[in-house]
């Protein structure tokens, strides 16, 4: 009877190590375990990196000029609350609510960080590679931080053209949506922990099946030395006398099956690199190897026009012109 051990990741979840055997296959344990594991990692786990940027989002409602539904208009009475003197400007227009942008765009940011999570459940059961990790979290930071950073660019844009226009469209459109705006670079920047708590868990089932492989191999290796010295003792149960040379012998296989097992596992480590790698690199086209082919044979004939004689000659011709 195996049994499984159990070790804690740094999100709290808990890793069953499955039981390695010989006859049931390392590559059917593996995935059986990296299924299990992937399984275990719910999308609430990003509800404590999270709760820095809602609380970004929950401030851009008391920060605005325009009048914000149940709440009012935060901003006037935030300042009669500081300036007990101060009066209200009358206006003739009423500013656009933008109160809206921030909750939209979050809901956005949500969205694609539930993308990436669906996505890495999927490439990680496929193939468990930290290149696969980092190239997901890395796009869908990249998407959060280009809507992030556009609309107080965009909003730039508009407070420039709306000089021109008036009054009434520079402070009632204009500057209500640049406010929204930073407001949603802020969240962005503040998002960004969410994607990185999301590459972490899965990050923890890729090294712990790394480290499975690893553990495997050496397994082998006890198991053939155990396999070995057990031979040797029932070769000396009957009262046969055991010869230096039979020792030698013995001592021989150990180092040779000590040898043969640390070869297997830099071979398997080094395919599994260069299946990671290929995995991340782009396709061979035909037309890639058609271009391969054309350097080769310039190559070739390059090389062998300088070993002619005439071009020799040609060659200190124009060395010696050069000189002069």
């Amino acid at each position: 009877m195996l049994n499984r051990k159990k070790n804690l990741d740094n999100t709290g979840h808990t890793l069953v190590e499955p039981p390695v055997r010989a006859d049931d296959g390392l590559e059917e344990e593996l995935d059986s375990f990296t299924r299990a594991a992937v399984t275990r990692i719910r999308f609430n786990t990003i509800i404590k990196p999270a709760i820095i940027s809602a609380i970004a989002l929950v401030i851009s409602f008391f920060i605005d000029v325009a009048n914000v539904p149940i709440l009012g208009e935060v901003t006037f009475d935030l300042a009669r609350s500081l300036f007990p003197g101060w009066q209200a400007p009358i206006e003739a227009f009423e500013p656009y609510s933008f109160w809206w942008l921030p909750v939209a765009v979050y809901a956005l940011f949500i969205f694609v960080a539930y993308l990436a999570y669906n996505k890495l459940k999927l490439e990680i059961i496929r193939t468990p590679a930290s290149e696969t990790i980092d190239r997901i979290i890395e796009s869908s930071t990249s998407v959060v931080d280009s809507i992030s950073t556009a609309l107080p660019l965009i909003g730039a844009a508009i407070l420039l053209v709306s000089i021109k226009l008036g009054e009434e469209v520079f402070l009632g459109l204009s500057v209500p949506f640049e406010i929204k705006a930073l407001i949603i670079l802020a969240m962005g920047k503040l998002f960004q922990p969410v994607l990185d708590q999301l590459g972490v868990d899965f990050q923890n089932v890729v090294n712990h099946v790394k480290d499975i492989r690893d553990k495997y191999f050496s397994r082998i290796q006890i198991e053939s030395s155990k396999s070995l010295i057990k031979q040797f003792n029932q070769s000396g149960v009957g009262g046969a006398a055991v010869t230096v040379q039979d020792l030698e012998k013995y001592k021989s296989l150990v180092t040779e099956s000590a040898r043969l097992s640390e070869i297997m596992h830099k071979n398997f480590a080094s395919v599994s690199s260069m299946v990671e790698k290929v995995n991340s690199m782009q396709l061979i086209t035909t037309e890639k190897i058609q271009q391969l082919n054309t350097l080769a044979n310039s190559i070739t004939q390059a090389s062998s026009s300088l070993t002619d004689e005439k071009t020799l000659i040609g060659l200190k011709h124009l060395e010696a012109i050069v000189k002069k």
